[in-house]
């Protein structure tokens, strides 16, 4: 790796999410020459399922989804480059928690259910070992509401708390982590995209949110976001990357649909929030992750934007 490569953290919640949200970026960055490392809190065995013949590994029956979820992982994490893929603690540490309000919330493996500076610590010891540039993870609502996607979003940012604290019981000298970045998408670009869809949504076997306006998952406002990451010329391993993901969802030429049907384009572009390491101060979007930066200047701490939570409307 170039004395000039940065090394850039991704944490995520389950099997697939990595590929749905960042996988253009993980390549883009791989591709760059910057080192990547993905870290997943759990082998998403509450998931749905996308492939009939493979409904049996669901939880209500065989309960064996998530070593099938981590091989699926396994190969996403080959066709996105990435040679330092870790689970939080462990593989099999914590267990999917699925979504919001059902039992498996409570089970005392859920990671749900995680001592927040326990699990912080975890991530900090990443964090501390690496000594990213950046970390990216999700906005305070996980994106869409998932116990999973939230908790990730916690537990990371307590890790980079914890990293950057001298008092920590941790055997690594601190890090204070430069940049960090929360995923999101531009709502007036989604809605539009939906709107279209829904269009020739039934010619393509998918459904769309009848009201595409009203569309939660990761949403926020123009002015919220600072990065638009051009990933279209890696958009090819992104989308190898999400095929890998068989159990939760299908590839259908631009697009990836969701076991319960639910469609969406491969996007070309990924967006993402800065909120630690300086705002946007233009009015157009900031088109890279990792402008220049001096890895001892102090952290802008201006508050981080915020969303409406919304709920999850299904489980991944």
């Amino acid at each position: 790796m170039a004395e000039s490569a940065a090394h850039v953290l991704f944490t995520h919640a389950h099997p697939d999410d990595e590929s749905c949200a960042t996988g253009g970026a993980i390549a883009r960055l791989l591709g760059e020459g910057h080192g990547v490392t993905v870290v997943t809190s759990t082998q998403g065995e509450q998931g749905k399922i996308a492939v009939p013949e493979l409904q049996h590994l669901h939880v209500d029956e065989d309960d064996a989804l998530g070593p099938e979820r981590a091989r699926e992982l396994a190969g996403a994490m080959t066709a996105l480059g990435v040679a330092d893929h870790r689970y939080l603690g462990g593989q099999g540490r914590f267990r999917d928690s699925g979504r919001m309000g059902i039992p498996a919330n409570d089970r005392p493996d859920a990671f749900w259910q995680a001592d927040l500076d326990e699990a912080g610590l975890l991530m900090a010891a990443v964090i501390r070992e690496l000594r990213p540039q950046a970390v990216v993870t999700y906005d305070p609502n996980g994106g869409y509401g998932h116990p999973d996607h939230i908790q990730t979003h916690r537990v990371t940012m307590r890790g980079i708390e914890l990293a950057a604290d001298p008092a920590a019981a941790l055997d690594a000298p601190a890090w204070d982590v430069p940049l960090v970045y929360w995923t999101a998408v531009p709502r007036e670009r989604i809605v539009a995209e939906l709107t279209e869809l829904a269009t020739h949504a039934e010619e393509l076997g998918l459904w769309v949110d009848p009201d595409p306006a009203e569309y939660p998952d990761g949403v926020h406002e123009d002015d919220e976001i600072d990065v638009e990451y051009d990933v279209s010329a890696f958009l090819d391993a992104k989308t190898a990357a999400l095929d890998c993901h068989r159990t939760q969802l299908t590839v259908k030429g631009p697009y990836w649909v969701l076991a319960s049907g639910r469609g969406m384009r491969i996007q070309d572009r990924e967006w993402f929030i800065r909120v630690k390491g300086g705002r946007r101060t233009g009015t157009a979007y900031e088109t890279d992750l990792l402008p220049p930066f001096s890895p001892t200047v102090s952290s802008d701490t201006s508050p981080a934007p915020t969303s409406t939570p919304a709920p999850a409307p299904e489980s991944r």
